[in-house]
């Protein structure tokens, strides 16, 4: 339910019976109301009336402050892994849409705090996870930081449920099947239906992912489209045509106490 907090509001109705009441409300006395409320209560107060509305639409003031507080871990808030989103709206909407600790290899657990996985030392085995929300409209981006050794095969893309989250071997978990697209940092090819597709970016000599670079994923599911950007340089259209089903952010990894973090941005900036 905490999705739909989310979802882009274009249209805000106005109660007439309520608005003025509302709206002639101190803001102290709101405040104090909104600061009790779940984030399905907190949507609903949202569409009351005018002043409400601007209110709720600032993400750094105390009702969002404090729900940070009550949701996310204190090292997670005093951590640099959000730094990159100015608002307590954003780190706590990031916080919804981090790893899936009941969608990963059971050689795969979600840190405290919730954006960062660590994958256990597992001989000849490829471990997957997913995030915890996936998209089937609208238009996304995720950072993804690897920050342990990326060993021979290490995948970033998206995922259908349907994807596996660990095989026997080290091989390219992510991509194996068609339920899967993904990016292999080590090598730089693509893969997808379980073969190797291009090579990515496409450009003579590009240079290998470096531990702690950060990888933003964006999914355009307007387009059907999944790209790919390295610290804000665009690396053009990894894949196109994909289906009008929901897909969620997904990595695999193979080696021994790797670790990597993945942060939601929500809508790409474009340019």
């Amino acid at each position: 339910m905490a999705e739909i907090l989310f979802q882009p509001t274009t249209n805000v109705t106005l109660s007439s019976n309520n608005t003025t009441t509302a709206q002639n409300l101190p803001t102290t006395v709101f405040e104090k109301i909104f600061s009790f409320l779940s984030l399905e209560d907190l949507q609903s107060c949202s569409l009351v009336c005018k002043s409400w509305f601007h209110y709720l639409n600032d993400g750094n003031n105390d009702v969002w402050r404090l729900q940070c507080v009550r949701k996310l871990a204190a090292e997670a808030l005093q951590s640099d892994v959000l730094s990159s989103l100015p608002t307590y709206k954003e780190k706590l909407r990031a916080f919804y849409h981090s790893w899936n600790s009941s969608d990963c290899s059971g050689n795969i657990y979600i840190k405290p705090g919730g954006f960062t996985l660590h994958r256990k030392p597992e001989a000849q085995c490829t471990d997957a996870a997913r995030g915890k929300i996936g998209f089937d409209s609208g238009r996304h981006s995720w950072d993804v930081r690897w920050r342990g050794p990326l060993g021979t095969v290490a995948m970033v893309g998206v995922a259908t449920k349907e994807a596996p989250l660990r095989m026997g071997g080290y091989k390219p978990l992510l991509g194996s099947t068609d339920q899967s697209w993904a990016w292999n940092l080590v090598d730089n090819y693509l893969f997808h239906g379980g073969s190797r597709r291009d090579p990515y970016p496409k450009c003579n000599n590009p240079p290998k992912y470096q531990v702690g670079e950060k990888i933003t994923v964006v999914l355009d599911m307007e387009d059907n489209t999944l790209a790919f950007e390295r610290d804000y340089e665009f690396l053009g259209i990894a894949f196109r045509g994909l289906p009008q089903t929901r897909l969620y952010p997904s990595i695999s990894a193979v080696y021994g106490n790797t670790e990597v973090t993945m942060v939601y941005k929500g809508n790409p900036t474009d340019g």
